[in-house]
């Protein structure tokens, strides 16, 4: 599957491009609806219940560790495989019974790019194009046009010799190639040097600025989701536990976090902050204390205080407000452990 769009939150003619003129939240379509959707393996529990509609034009980011149930969710969006429970439109047809009219207007990077290592870049994607209908001609025009996503002096090589980075980014260019209204993009940057990453994410938000293009992006990073969604939806244990934009997420949780690094008993500071009135909830992880607290600045001097009658070694500390990572624990007890 691939492809690019002209959804946007402006609206868009019934050809699909883009008409310019601003539309009410209220007005706008949605590109994804599910309801209750479930999948089982057997006794397994995948997906349980879930409940998400994603609006046409906006970057909708999917949030959860690994084994959480994200990538079983795109499979069902994409009709890879059907729920065993509930129900989901994807551009207002039904996942099971319009699969066929879905699979036209989408466009899929998997997370594990298939892609066939003894062709070159080049035949690659003439053979997505001509799979979506697209003559030799408007194949090579739409080349032309994602020449900045592809490594075009790397084109004509075969695939095998293209280092990770390099396959996402064809990866990502086959996706596109027949201009899809709704973009699933499943964890694109695991296992990608910074500077690809970075590239990723500056072609996420021209998709989306430029074509607007509706994009399903799951992730594992927190700093991915915080960077590029407009809207987040947090899952664990193949729960939907969380959904909203990343700055109403972190509204919700509501308190300032004093990050302490202790040289010394990290026990014995813990029991020692956790004294202090302002303190709402104490977590260790490595050789630091996460600290929640109603009101930083406040909260600093005392904390600070507490720890140097505990006789603590303290090497760093710092105030942040909170974040993603913070949510998903307030969400959920636990953080996110991102592979290596």
């Amino acid at each position: 599957m691939a492809g690019t769009s002209g959804s946007s939150t402006e609206g868009s003619e019934p050809d699909g491009s883009t008409r310019g003129i601003s539309v009410s939240a209220e007005l706008t379509p949605l590109a994804i609806v599910a309801t209750g959707l479930r999948r089982t393996y057997g006794d397994v529990v995948a997906v349980d219940s879930v409940d998400l509609s994603v609006t046409e034009g906006e970057i909708y980011g999917f949030l959860g560790p690994n084994g959480a149930g994200k990538s079983t969710v795109v499979k069902m969006l994409t009709t890879l495989i059907t729920p065993s429970g509930g129900s989901c439109t994807v551009l207002g047809h039904d996942v099971v019974t319009g699969a066929g009219q879905i699979r036209l207007q989408i466009g899929v990077a998997l997370q594990e790019a298939s892609l066939d290592k003894k062709q070159t870049g080049r035949e690659l994607l003439r053979l997505q194009a001509r799979l979506y209908g697209l003559t030799k001609a408007e194949a090579d025009r739409r080349i032309a046009e994602l020449s900045s996503l592809i490594e075009m002096d790397a084109i004509d090589r075969f695939v095998e010799t293209y280092s990770g980075g390099m396959e996402r980014r064809l990866d990502l260019a086959a996706s596109l190639m027949h201009n899809p209204r709704l973009l699933f993009l499943d964890e694109p940057t695991t296992g990608l040097d910074p500077t690809s990453r970075t590239f990723v994410w500056d072609e996420v938000r021209r998709l989306n600025a430029e074509l607007g293009t509706t994009i399903f992006l799951t992730t594992q990073y927190l700093e991915e989701a915080d960077e590029l969604a407009d809207r987040v939806g947090i899952i664990s244990d193949g729960r939907l536990v969380g959904q909203g934009s990343p700055d109403e997420l972190k509204r919700q949780v509501g308190t300032d976090v004093i990050v302490v690094k202790v040289a010394s008993d990290l026990a014995s500071a813990a029991r020692a902050v956790s004294a202090v009135s302002q303190v709402e909830h104490v977590e260790t992880a490595g050789d630091e204390l996460l600290i929640s607290v109603s009101d930083g600045a406040q909260a600093v001097s005392p904390v600070a205080v507490a720890l140097d009658a505990s006789g603590a070694v303290v090497s760093q500390l710092t105030m942040r407000s909170p974040t993603l990572d913070d949510v998903f624990f307030e969400l959920t007890g636990g953080r996110i452990e991102v592979d290596a």
